[in-house]
């Protein structure tokens, strides 16, 4: 069916690897592609003789577009899966548009580096226009739908679990439960322990950067911004339990705000211990979730890029995990003139994930969910030129395959609500 080029090979990019190489009638050759070639080739290595995907390997550095351009000439893949670091999709996204293939990723752009003069001044006026203030926006992204509708191609952005799934959830949701959505409460659990006084479940930068930033919801046509973790619920989630969860500003609200017409609200909910808290809380206290560079014994040294280098790398937390996820959305609206809700959920368990992959669960949400995008464009049930988040396209193949490639998904129609 296809050829692709997959950039990145940490946890999630090794989930959607086994996934591809299971999936091998869709997914014929695969390239993997990483700043460290020997993490590429140990996993080909592992997979090779498992699947009918023939897979080759690549060393690239994905923050530099003439290195990209030069490697998608040599591979020549008719889609880039980009599962590296959101600080890289604008430069992947410059190399698909260069070599005319198709694009996708999991997340949505953040920089690196939020002191830069260009972007501060972007984000300054954002903050002001918007009403939100994280770092992270799909308007950097969006701004490329005009390149790739002239050179016709499909860029298809966070086709993960959330931002993804929960998108695919909210788009059926439209389709085939309500005639109109009133609220989206979108809640994600993770019930599992690792065992570690503190460790992140997946880019310990990505994931303190976001968690340690102001919450924010959109209500009434506009955002509401919050101080971090000021907002805390208990929900008690199916297979889990009673778990306290706290809102968070989360990229896929902007696009659901934008495609959901009649919305009146949407929130996310992420659950977290009280160990977690507390921990995160003294780290930026002393100063280790900043991202500006401060000088040390000579060299120049970020203190969040530090602390990720300490704290156990995600990917190695597979085997020490136990217990499962659930990760669904909470819907309020109306069908046939009837007042309505509903909840579309999936839950999934960490062991179970290893044993299969090798992965615990939230490396697997993420990659299975990265795969299917990925499917969905091959195979064309997913084709139409620009840039397009997962909620704008026909969910039914997706939800379809979630349920065939491992993420199953459930409803109740009558779930407790969240207040």
């Amino acid at each position: 069916m296809g050829k692709v080029l997959i950039i990145g090979c940490g946890g999630v990019a090794s989930v959607a690897i086994h996934k591809c190489c299971q999936n091998s009638e869709v997914f014929e050759e695969i390239c993997i592609a990483s700043r460290t070639k020997s993490k590429c080739d140990a996993l080909k290595a592992k997979l090779e003789g498992t699947t009918k995907t023939k897979i080759t390997t690549e060393q690239v550095d994905a923050d530099k577009v003439d290195e990209l351009v030069a490697l998608i000439r040599k591979v020549q893949p008719d889609l880039v899966m980009n599962i590296a670091l959101p600080y890289q999709d604008l430069s992947i996204m410059d190399a698909c548009l260069e070599c005319g293939v198709n694009y996708m990723d999991t997340a949505n752009y953040e920089p690196e580096d939020i002191n830069d003069p260009a972007w501060r001044a972007v984000y300054d006026k954002r903050c002001k226009e918007e009403g939100f203030s994280a770092y992270f926006d799909y308007s950097w992204q969006w701004a490329y739908k005009e390149k790739f509708e002239k050179a016709g191609l499909t860029a298809l952005l966070g086709s993960g679990f959330d931002p993804g799934v929960t998108q695919a959830y909210c788009a059926y949701a439209q389709k085939h439960l309500f005639d109109q959505i009133d609220t989206i409460d979108i809640l994600d659990c993770n019930g599992g322990d690792h065992g570690y006084p503190f460790a992140t479940n997946f880019n310990p930068e990505i994931n303190l950067r976001e968690v340690s930033a102001p919450g924010s919801y959109w209500e009434n046509g506009h955002w509401v911004e919050i101080p971090a973790m000021s907002i805390k619920r208990e929900y008690d989630f199916d297979q889990v339990g009673q778990k306290d969860m706290y809102l968070l500003h989360h990229e896929e609200i902007e696009s659901l705000a934008k495609n959901i017409p009649g919305v009146q609200r949407i929130r996310f909910f992420m659950t977290f211990g009280q160990s977690y808290l507390t921990h995160m809380k003294c780290l930026e206290n002393v100063g280790m979730l900043s991202t500006e560079p401060i000088e040390f014994e000579g060299h120049q040294i970020v203190p969040i890029q530090f602390l990720k280098a300490l704290l156990p790398d995600p990917a190695t937390l597979g085997p020490r995990t136990k217990g499962k996820t659930n990760i669904g959305c909470i819907f309020t609206g109306k069908k046939d003139g009837q007042e309505k809700t509903a909840y579309i959920y999936n839950v999934c368990d960490h062991q179970a994930c290893y044993q299969e992959v090798g992965s615990q669960a939230i490396s697997y949400t993420t990659g299975v969910p990265a795969m299917i995008g990925a499917m969905m464009l091959l195979t064309g049930k997913w084709n139409k030129p620009g840039v397009y988040t997962v909620e704008e396209f026909d969910p039914d193949p997706y939800m379809d395959a979630l349920n065939k490639w491992g993420l199953p998904w459930q409803i109740n129609d009558a779930p407790v609500l969240v207040d």
